[in-house]
């Protein structure tokens, strides 16, 4: 997640993190906390619970994994992370999304379908190949700093 976060706060882009129940497993919170200055969120605010993060100006879904590719053209929010992403769309806010899966999810109709789904929304798509099964994934081809390339010039025109 720092190769994505390090060049936005060079760039002066305040960072707030938001994973999924299982993501949120992955990733180092507490240092991803101290470098951005915001608590990482994957859970529902209780009501009358302050914002813990400022409005989003864009937003960035890296890795999108296959899952969340097709949950969220469906317009399936069960986590945080899925209803902001639904809400997103309404409140016009422009999204960059890098998808991370292998072939075999890949070749799936659903994803073909849901890709097709999420341009007509405007969302802006990387372009990583996915990678073969089994194989641990490309991680190391993964290009995080493709979302601030896509979303910056939506962020001029704001």
């Amino acid at each position: 997640m720092t190769k994505l976060i390090t060049p936005a706060l060079q760039r002066t882009w305040r960072v707030g993190v938001i994973a999924t129940p299982r993501g949120r497993e992955c990733i180092d919170a507490a240092a991803i906390e101290a470098q951005t200055g915001y608590p990482v969120r994957s859970a529902w605010r209780a009501p009358g619970e302050s914002r813990p993060l400022p409005p989003a100006d864009a937003i960035a879904v890296a890795p999108a994994t296959f899952n969340t590719i097709n949950k969220w053209a469906q317009g399936i929010s069960d986590t945080l992370a899925l209803g902001i992403l639904c809400e997103a769309h309404g409140f016009g806010i422009p999204i960059a999304a890098l998808p991370y899966l292998n072939s075999a999810q890949a070749a799936h109709p659903a994803y073909a379908q849901s890709l097709a789904r999420l341009r007509r929304m405007g969302v802006l798509l990387g372009d990583y190949a996915p990678h073969q099964p089994g194989t641990g994934g490309g991680r190391v081809h993964f290009r995080w700093e493709q979302a601030l390339d896509l979303l910056a010039p939506a962020l001029e025109r704001r």
